[in-house]
């Protein structure tokens, strides 16, 4: 049955969805007038108010940003209602998102993300190198809902958009300089304008470091720390009237230590004997973890590119617009998978990847009728060496003919991966009546895929000695994604829509394979989403009420699981990393967003999710007890509640100054941190594995001088200094290893701001 037909037939199940609007605080407040701002953005490729954007949206402006103190992207965790943005596992330089249930944490290279990551409209291909430091930015966009038809591939769960300032024909000049807890220091810079009457020139560069929050007691070596540096430089020329030309050119440099977790339960060798016994209930994480002497302390990553972005004015109704770019990135990370001192599973990644991509867009606009349409074309390249260390996991074995002993076991693996993807797609929205209006739109994807993958296992002793090739018929996916919407604007204030939009991520292999059998292709996973949806404001502008629910079927999931096979020679456990397309899952649920400006200086805003997201199908043989199901366990990162209430006031002093004391207390419920989150056939919890109800409180005071040029700001964030977990590792068949990653303790920071 194609998607098509399944999606007709599950419209009259359709849970409503109703759009959210721009984030509380970008909505920023006018003290004058008292009133709520709108945002422009572009979700829809075209620039249009957030409040008349039919789409669950949330838009943060780079002043609201600097504002809050965020200084990175993940630091908007808990403002975006259905949103988890955290730091990847065991790394410094990737990010775990995932947007209404649908994600993708692994941050291995073979795995594509679920949610589409794009700066200036480019699209990054991996979820390393998206750790991003906020710099000289116009506005992020957060986009909920598979975006598949303007946005393409792997964006199943929605899209993160960053957009970076335009250099102008006016001068601009903006720095600051932070100091914080951990002796954290950041320093940026931005300056932008006029080279000519038609040309402008943008620079901008940032170093940010902190010493780690998590040591070890036996060395005092740091972890989880930072070093980072990025500059920018962009050259915005406009020939003529109807011409405009920007070309862009980054380079990052992050150089910081291991990130590591806590070990959640006893770790064993390949025949299960015990290694190290941890307690039944793991302790609270005191932030100090062992890691195996002489592991490098290193996790590195350079990132570099360019784009040059042209929009060509055809006539007053007919835009052409190209987007071009290339980057490169490289990362060589160390990861102590296990978290102890032990051996059992360190590993060295290290990753080379470069992207090209060319978009052709033509935007048509009159009075009734928008229209948008275009080609996509990319080609990536990434090639990947891997060490993995596993000394201790051979340890006191009795291997026959062999006496017990002990073993040397280190695994080379070296793949490649070329991936071509081909699109093209259009998008119509119809003016029918003055408060009626039609959205429509489609979007063909091709890819291939060409993989090959060599494995050898070096040890002391022959029965661990093993390699192996994989190189596997070109991997072929196509898909049709469609949008249907209709919006109708009730009065100038208030707008209500219905949407339908459909997304899908690519197939692939499994680059996590052990054994041959392993190694093996995954489809495609798709997903059909309904959405109604309101965006109101009252009170002469004062308040704002967004509301938003939604239906997602997200169907052939790709699941990495864990599992044993028995080597025939050696009779040695050999535990596997599989991927597969496990099944289904149905994810409803609502988001609630609010701000109110009730007296002029005092600025109130929540947002409230709601999500419920249940596995209707997961295939698993080994589950027995459960007629090989594990439709029973709950979706990763996919808590039921996640809640924000937040508030400022600005109090006005002699002589124009002002000083705005602020706060947010952020709630997220129970969630579960892995896929595999039970013990094999049972449906008893893995505690490590999940994390429960918690809090989270943060406050700032900032003083701003008279001409708002200069401010100093106080922030503090985790005030409560909370001990919560925000991603975890599940390789128990490798040495019966769970991870568990955990957020940053209390930190303070004192920021100096001054701009012209």
């Amino acid at each position: 049955m194609n998607r098509l037909v399944k999606s007709s037939l599950l419209a009259g199940a359709a849970v409503a969805a109703i759009s959210t609007g721009a984030y509380a605080q970008d909505a920023a407040q006018n003290t004058d007038a008292a009133t709520v701002e709108d945002i422009i953005v572009t979700a829809r490729r075209t620039e249009e108010s957030a409040q008349r954007t039919p789409l669950a949206l949330t838009a943060f402006s780079g002043e609201t940003l600097s504002r809050i103190g965020a200084q990175q992207v993940t630091d908007i965790q808990g403002a975006v209602p259905n949103l988890n943005l955290v730091q990847g596992r065991g790394s410094s330089n990737a990010t775990n998102i995932y947007i209404r249930g649908v994600g993708q944490p692994d941050a291995l290279q073979t795995f594509d993300p679920a949610v589409g990551v794009y700066v200036d409209d480019v699209y990054f291909s991996r979820i390393r190198g998206t750790q991003f430091d906020l710099l000289d930015l116009e506005r992020v966009e957060v986009l909920r809902g598979p975006q598949g038809t303007l946005y393409g591939k792997n964006t199943i769960g929605g899209a993160l958009k960053l957009v970076s300032r335009r250099p102008g024909q006016d001068f601009r000049a903006r720095g600051s300089v932070a100091y914080g807890d951990y002796d954290q220091i950041d320093v940026q810079g931005a300056v932008s304008g006029p080279i000519s009457d038609t040309l402008a020139l943008g620079l901008s560069a940032l170093h940010s470091e902190r010493g780690g929050y998590v040591t070890d007691p036996a060395t005092g070596a740091e972890y989880n720390d930072k070093n980072s540096n990025a500059v920018r430089a962009a050259l915005a020329w406009d020939p003529a009237s109807n011409l405009r030309i920007d070309l862009t050119a980054d380079y990052s440099k992050d150089d910081a230590g291991l990130t590591v977790g806590q070990a959640q339960n006893t770790l064993t060798n390949l025949f299960g004997a015990p290694l190290i016994v941890l307690p039944t209930a793991t302790p609270e994480y005191n932030f100090e973890t062992r890691t195996t002497p002489g592991l490098p302390n290193e996790t590195r990553l350079e990132s570099w590119g360019t784009s040059l972005r042209a929009a060509w004015d055809l006539s007053d109704a007919l835009t052409l617009k190209s987007i071009t770019s290339y980057r490169e990135l490289r990362t060589d990370d160390y990861i102590d998978f296990d978290a102890t001192q032990l051996e059992i599973a360190d590993a060295l990644v290290a990753v080379d990847q470069d992207q090209v991509s060319q978009e052709l867009q033509l935007t048509y606009t009159n009075d009734r009728l928008t229209a948008v349409g275009g080609l996509y074309y990319l080609k990536e390249n990434v090639t990947s060496h891997q060490e993995s260390y596993n000394d201790d996991l051979t340890s006191n074995l009795n291997l026959p003919p062999l006496f017990p002993g002990s073993y040397t076991f280190t695994r080379f693996i070296d793949d490649d991966l070329e991936t071509t993807s081909k699109a093209a797609y259009a998008n119509l929205s119809y003016q029918a009546t003055e408060a009626l209006r039609l959205s429509a739109g489609v979007r063909y994807t091709e890819e291939e895929k060409d993989y090959a993958r060599s494995t050898n296992v070096t040890s002391t002793s022959p029965f661990l000695v093993s390699a192996y090739g994989f190189t596997p018929p070109t991997g072929k996916y196509d898909d049709t994604s469609i949008m249907l919407s209709a919006d109708y604007q009730l009065s100038p204030d208030a707008m209500v829509y219905g949407r339908y939009s459909q997304g899908f991520k690519s197939g692939g292999f499994n680059g996590r394979a052990n054994t041959p059998g392993e190694s093996t292709e995954y489809q495609p996973e798709t997903a059909d989403t309904f959405e109604v949806g309101a965006k109101t404001q009252y009170w002469d502008n004062r308040l704002r009420l967004n509301l938003a629910a939604f239906f997602t079927k997200y169907e052939d999931f790709q699941a990495r699981v864990t599992g044993l096979e028995t080597d025939p020679v050696s009779g040695v456990p050999v535990g596997t990393l599989s991927v597969i397309n496990a099944g289904s899952l149905d994810i409803l649920g609502f988001e609630i967003e609010g701000v109110v400006v009730p007296v002029p200086g005092l600025t109130l805003d929540t947002q409230i999710g709601f999500l419920d997201a249940d596995y209707k199908e997961f295939d698993d043989a080994r589950f027995t007890n459960f007629s090989g199901s594990r439709a029973f366990q709950d979706p990763a990162f996919s808590p039921k509640w996640t809640l924000r209430f937040g508030g400022q006031y600005e109090y006005v002093l002699d002589g124009g100054s002002s000083v705005t004391v602020g706060g947010a207390a952020k709630f997220r419920s129970k969630m579960a941190l892995a896929v595999d989150n039970t013990f094999t056939n049972t449906d008893t919890e893995i505690d490590g594995m999940y994390q429960d109800d918690y809090w989270l409180y943060d406050a700032r005071v900032v003083w701003a001088d008279a001409s708002d040029r200069y401010t100093v700001g106080l922030y503090g964030q985790n005030l409560s200094d909370e001990v919560y977990k925000t991603d975890a590792q599940e390789f128990s068949s490798i040495g019966n290893i769970r991870t568990a990653y955990y957020g940053a303790p209390r930190t303070w920071m004192v920021k100096l701001t001054a701009k012209y």
